[in-house]
């Protein structure tokens, strides 16, 4: 077995090849596989946090996401556990509600499994969303105005806060850049999160559509705990195991 007591560099590249490997490391199964103190795993850790290569939890670290690609790439990945998702999602949706869908490529998907004859107001920041719903004739479709954000592919000001405050959801169906048992929902840029948990303020029931690559891993700024959200929405092969104890119901897509 190698000295990793003696090279830490190598102990911490081992750590970041874990972490992007699983998306999670516990400090007390750390120490013990590389022969060194949990104190100095806690440093380690430090060390990889300050380098932006995770973020440090109870117990441990999860990888931390980069910035994601633009918004229109997105649309082209992972599609088809996207449309599993958007069409579970789709079922969850009240008639005669007023409903929010953020900007992301599953909830683009999501709107060709919206029943027609349901009678919705729908309101969105994403102009592909709304372009999309345009030619619905029950209900109604209101777009929130601001300046667009290419990476989110949503409008994103304070106007569009503003806006938000004047509506009650019955049901919000939420934008998921990462999902943590114990960082909770977050996203990777500012505004998007100070507008997303304006929108959950608003909200009597909150949904979040996630992809397997989104669970169990942190971006930058919090938006909620698992405890804000109503149901997550996975693919059936989505590995839970890290959510048993979270109160937060999660709905699998077949």
């Amino acid at each position: 077995m190698a000295d990793y007591d003696a090279f830490p560099e190598q102990r911490l590249s081992l750590i970041e090849q874990m972490l992007t490997e699983t998306g999670r490391v516990i400090g007390v199964d750390l120490a013990r596989k590389l022969g060194v103190s949990e104190h100095t795993i806690r440093r380690d850790l430090q060390e990889l946090a300050r380098r932006g290569i995770c973020k440090k939890v109870y117990g441990g670290a999860v990888s931390q996401i980069k910035q994601s690609a633009l918004f229109d790439v997105r649309t082209t990945q992972n599609i088809e556990e996207k449309s599993r998702i958007a069409r579970r999602c789709a079922e969850m949706i009240g008639p005669d509600s007023c409903i929010f869908i953020d900007a992301g490529s599953t909830y683009l998907q999501m709107v060709e499994f919206i029943p027609a004859a349901l009678t919705l107001t729908i309101v969105t920041n994403s102009p592909q969303i709304a372009t999309a719903l345009s030619s619905r004739r029950n209900g109604e479709v209101i777009l929130l105005g601001g300046k667009i954000n290419p990476l989110t592919g949503s409008t994103l000001s304070s106007d569009t806060v503003k806006q938000i405050q004047g509506i009650i959801f019955d049901q919000t169906f939420i934008g998921v850049c990462g999902l943590d048992p114990q960082a909770g929902l977050s996203a990777v840029c500012y505004e998007d999160a100070c507008f997303k948990k304006e929108v959950l303020s608003q909200s009597n029931e909150v949904i979040a559509a996630v992809t397997a690559d989104k669970m169990s891993q942190v971006a930058r700024y919090k938006v909620a705990s698992c405890e804000d959200i109503d149901i997550a929405v996975v693919s059936a092969d989505t590995s839970i195991a890290d959510f048993s104890h979270v109160n937060m119901r999660i709905d699998m897509a077949t």
